[in-house]
């Protein structure tokens, strides 16, 4: 029931989603993701999405991660044309051993929708 429920809350996230595992393969994209990258990547590594550039900053990102069960969360980078700024999020099992990453998205634009009014 918990997956069920987890996996609801990452499809009915507006932001995108992409979670990999630990070979650098996408595991899954929520629909916002797969809108914003123009098809499902799953299946993937993430790797092959990026530039060698980027994928450093992957691998010394994950090496972070690997150093400490308290290194979780590391901004990335803005996209100031999408007024957002961008993390890569540790994924943990219940001991801490480091299972995967994510990439987090966080808007900054003021809500417009009034409230209790759904969001389309």
């Amino acid at each position: 029931m918990l997956n069920k429920l987890l996996k609801s809350v990452l499809d009915q996230d507006t932001a995108p989603v992409v979670v990999c595992d630990m070979e650098d393969i996408i595991v899954y994209m929520n629909p916002s993701a797969i809108k914003r990258y123009h098809k499902d990547l799953t299946g993937r590594s993430i790797k092959d999405c990026h530039p060698p550039k980027a994928n450093e900053q992957i691998d010394k990102v994950v090496s972070w991660f690997r150093e400490s069960k308290d290194n979780n969360i590391i901004y990335t980078y803005r996209n100031d044309e999408e007024n957002k700024d961008v993390y890569m999020v540790a994924l943990r099992d219940d001991d801490g051993t480091l299972i995967g990453y994510y990439e987090k998205h966080e808007y900054r634009n003021r809500e417009t929708v009034g409230l209790y009014q759904p969001k389309r």
